[in-house]
């Protein structure tokens, strides 16, 4: 049987998996990201010389690579898939690298292509947990969704006839950019975008150790939405209001998808997707939206789409990467 081998790149860490044809994740394992500036995004105020970059890029390939000699004798490795975030082109240059400044205008799949001798696929993080959706999860038999991932920002794969729509230049789906707030002219425009307000990071938790300094300028930060969440369902007067604007951000950020796109599905994904109460709270307030939206509510038991948690988790990433791989070896058959 053949294997693949993935590879989900994150600003953290690098975690990998051996894959077989159906999907199934036979070893796993993962390496610290070879990054030092500790930031969600890249400070372009601060300069790495290129040897640094050089020094940090060959690090990550390096540490891909012996994962692959790790396993290449134990397996019948066919090919490399690597999901990333950022904006990636279908070739597998990576345009932008999100936290990974030494991945930007880098052409990452012909590098490891070049270095395995192995067929490579590199592919946008929510792109692939989209694909993976379609192959193994909550979108299987479905040919046209949206796929949404809270994490740090807000990620988002578009899928079109059954095919992720990447635009003209692989940037579709950066729905976390969308500006819903009216914009302070004082700030960057995108402090009023959704990465700020609906994603779970830069969102809930930034907004919420926001307001705590407000009320008690020494106290420690949260960084556990689910301990926000919780408080905000006792009626903590700093956790309920803030947690009320995240679902109604969210909630927007869904009517707005499903007037625009008419997806039969929205998928939200990320961590927070895992905890049920959340999973309650943004289905009873896409629910009373849609009812305060009288166009929508109108046809919303006719035609609207409608929206359910990702199925896969933390794993959708790894597996969205590989399976253009599988799926090419399967029509070679």
């Amino acid at each position: 049987m053949k294997h693949y081998l993935g590879f989900d790149i994150g600003g953290t860490s690098i975690k990998y998996g051996v894959v077989d044809e159906k999907g199934t994740i036979v070893e796993r394992g993962s390496f610290e990201t070879a990054k030092d500036d500790g930031m969600a995004e890249p400070d372009k105020s601060v300069q790495k010389s290129e040897s640094q970059l050089t020094a940090e890029r060959a690090a990550n390939i390096d540490g891909m690579i012996k994962v692959l000699d790790q396993y290449k004798d134990q397996y019948t490795i066919a090919g490399i898939g690597i999901d990333a975030p950022g904006i990636v082109r279908s070739d597998g240059y990576m345009i932008t690298g999100g936290a990974i400044d030494s991945f930007y205008e880098f052409p990452l799949g012909e590098t490891i292509a070049a270095r395995s001798g192995l067929p490579t696929k590199v592919e946008n993080d929510a792109n692939a947990a989209a694909i993976a959706e379609r192959w193994l999860g909550n979108a299987r038999g479905v040919s046209d969704y949206i796929l949404l991932a809270l994490g740090t920002g807000i990620g988002g794969g578009i899928v079109i006839n059954g095919k992720v729509f990447r635009g003209a230049h692989g940037m579709a789906g950066e729905i976390g950019w969308s500006v819903t707030h009216d914009p302070d002219f004082t700030q960057d425009l995108e402090a009023a975008s959704l990465n700020f307000s609906a994603a779970t990071v830069m969102g809930l938790v930034r907004r919420y150790n926001a307001s705590l300094k407000q009320f008690d300028a020494s106290a420690p930060e949260q960084r556990d939405a689910r301990k926000i969440i919780a408080l905000a369902h006792k009626d903590d007067q700093i956790a309920a209001p803030v947690y009320r604007q995240f679902l109604q951000d969210i909630g927007i950020m869904v009517l707005n998808l499903l007037g625009t796109f008419d997806p039969e599905l929205v998928l939200i994904g990320g961590g927070i997707s895992a905890n049920e109460t959340f999973e309650q709270d943004i289905h009873a307030m896409v629910e009373e939206l849609l009812g305060r939206h009288e166009s929508l509510n109108r046809i919303r038991h006719r035609v609207l789409g409608t929206v359910r948690m990702a199925g896969l988790r933390n794993d959708a990433g790894l597996l969205g990467a590989v399976y253009p791989l599988v799926a090419h070896d399967k029509e070679d058959k």
